[in-house]
């Protein structure tokens, strides 16, 4: 403990005194917790209830059990330091707390609830001094009195403070579980929506009494194992129809209402979770999911049935005994699928084969009035004298004694190309206008 300096008390409870000390070397504020009982063993300090559970949790919303000490058969506990309790918070308030921030501290016990009863414990002494806070960080803490939820009973009397006990305690029931917290928790949100204790009970059967007046006395059908237990202690619950809670909680919404609701439930067994209480609607708005990765559902279109066809195909999965269910559409949507795969696997192969071996570009006649038009344009006497030509060529004979002119051969191409004088194209390019070049592409 010479590493610690010792700064004040914070706080004194039953099972020991709690002080704000800081680290020497590393200048860090911690919480120390000194046991008021001696232990003469450090194995008899390595099985407490609290170093076993805290040793196999570690969470962000669970106080964090830095160092255990043992000096002079004394036991101290080394914690993180949080500002104050939750009851420190409620207690000198005069103005509500927002139903955001409620939510918020409650979301996030919730949390570390759910991991506590992954890992096989509950805490059985839920209450606003065992929630740490600072800043928007809610902890819970104080884990003497938590258990295995595989552990057999009969379990300790006292558990919990008398206004967040449950009524199987209340009634010493030898078994019970984690729904113990979650009737804690109900009574610890509808505390910190109004400021006051929901069940605040004088003693065990005034506490009954308080919470049969809120949410009604049990029936037979309600709760039978509660009958049996209070038959079981000769105690007999009082005739009370009990109270809406809306009228009682004014300012609470109604999914804050509906999950107090629920979570106050006579039957354990009714109780939700703390990971089904993190689905409740309350929470909804503590989720947040970025717009790019929020989930859009696709409808789903069949090639022939249209939408509806698809949403009526998607229902009739689930109609009738699935035995008898023959998916004959499946099949079909399948095969038709297929095939438009196939067509379109055709269609991608005529494509590459056009793309690989181009063809040339088919020939366009240009737009009237265009530069081009005109760069063709014959004038009309030249078109006289091609159709005299022609007709005179019609109407020419040839004798039986004459034979025909020996046509001329040309001369051998030179290496340079044609020879100029023999050229026969030579003497018609001035019939041509040469605005632009004349192109030899054969319209397709």
């Amino acid at each position: 403990m010479e590493r610690y300096n010792i700064i004040n008390e914070v706080g004194n409870g039953t099972f020991g005194n709690v002080w704000r000390a800081m680290n020497k070397q590393t200048g860090e504020v911690v919480a120390i917790k000194k046991m008021k009982r001696k232990y003469y063993s450090w194995e008899e300090c390595i099985n407490l209830r609290e170093v076993k559970s805290l040793r196999k949790m570690s969470h962000s919303n669970i106080v964090k059990l830095k160092e255990v000490i043992r000096e002079k058969d004394i036991l101290y506990f080394v914690f993180e330091y949080m500002e104050c309790s939750l009851y420190e918070l409620m207690k000198d308030r005069r103005k509500l707390f927002s139903e955001t921030e409620v939510r918020n501290w409650c979301f996030q016990v919730f949390q570390g609830l759910a991991y506590m009863q992954q890992r096989g414990y509950f805490h059985r002494d839920l209450k606003p001094e065992n929630l740490l806070v600072s800043k928007d960080m809610i902890k819970i803490a104080d884990f003497g009195l938590a258990r295995e939820i595989n552990s057999l009973p009969p379990y300790t009397e006292y558990v919990s403070t008398r206004w967040y006990r449950a009524p199987e305690v209340l009634l010493m029931s030898p078994a019970y579980g984690s729904a113990v917290d979650m009737w804690a928790m109900g009574a610890i949100i509808a505390e910190l929506l109004t400021l006051h204790p929901l069940f605040p009970g004088l003693s065990e059967a005034d506490e009954i009494y308080k919470i049969c007046s809120v949410i009604g006395s049990p029936t037979e059908i309600e709760w039978a194992e509660g009958i049996k237990l209070a038959n079981a202690v000769n105690f007999q619950f009082p005739k009370l129809a009990g109270v809406p809670l809306s009228l009682l909680l004014p300012s609470a919404s109604k999914d804050a209402i509906s999950l107090i609701t629920s979570l106050c439930s006579w039957d354990p067994c009714k109780r939700p979770t703390a990971s089904e209480a993190l689905r409740h609607p309350f929470f909804q708005s503590c989720y947040y999911i970025p717009p790019s990765l929020r989930f859009k559902p696709a409808i789903e279109r069949s090639p022939s049935g249209g939408t509806r066809g698809a949403v009526e195909h998607k229902h009739s999965r689930y109609s009738g005994n699935m035995s008898y269910y023959k998916p004959q559409g499946m099949f079909i949507s399948a095969q038709r699928k297929l095939e438009m795969n196939y067509q379109g696997a055709t269609k991608y192969d005529k494509t590459l084969k056009s793309t690989a071996v181009e063809s040339p570009p088919r020939y366009r006649p240009p737009l009237r009035n265009s530069p081009a038009e005109k760069s063709f344009t014959i004038h009309a006497w030249k078109a006289r004298e091609v159709s005299n030509t022609a007709e005179k060529l019609a109407n020419m004979t040839i004798g039986k004694d004459k034979k025909p002119p020996r046509q001329q051969m040309p001369p051998p191409m030179k290496a340079g190309g044609w020879d100029p004088q023999s050229d026969p194209f030579l003497g018609r390019s001035q019939d041509f206008n040469h605005g632009r070049a004349y192109s030899r592409k054969v319209a397709g």
